[in-house]
């Protein structure tokens, strides 16, 4: 409620803008590299046949989890900067 409050009712205070901002690219960033460390991690394929199960463990890096993880970054950094100025 407090992030809603920040983005949506302070609209004339530039300073709390920059905060929701802030608060914005952190999450965001944080979600992104998440979700990138997860798409790395986790098994691509699982198949359950009553008790037997079949997990195919592709542990090498593909260019959509680097892509995600590098905006991840980039929005954290961003987020520094603008808090910065």
């Amino acid at each position: 409620m407090i992030l809603l409050n920040l983005i949506f009712f302070n609209y004339s205070n530039k300073k709390n803008m920059k905060n929701s901002l802030n608060i914005i690219l952190l999450v965001v960033g944080v979600i992104l590299i998440g979700y990138g460390l997860y798409t790395i991690l986790s098994p691509n394929t699982i198949i359950e046949v009553g008790p037997i199960q079949i997990k195919e463990n592709d542990n090498g890096i593909d260019t959509q989890s680097v892509i995600i993880i590098g905006l991840g970054i980039l929005s954290i950094a961003g987020a520094i900067l603008l808090k910065k100025k």
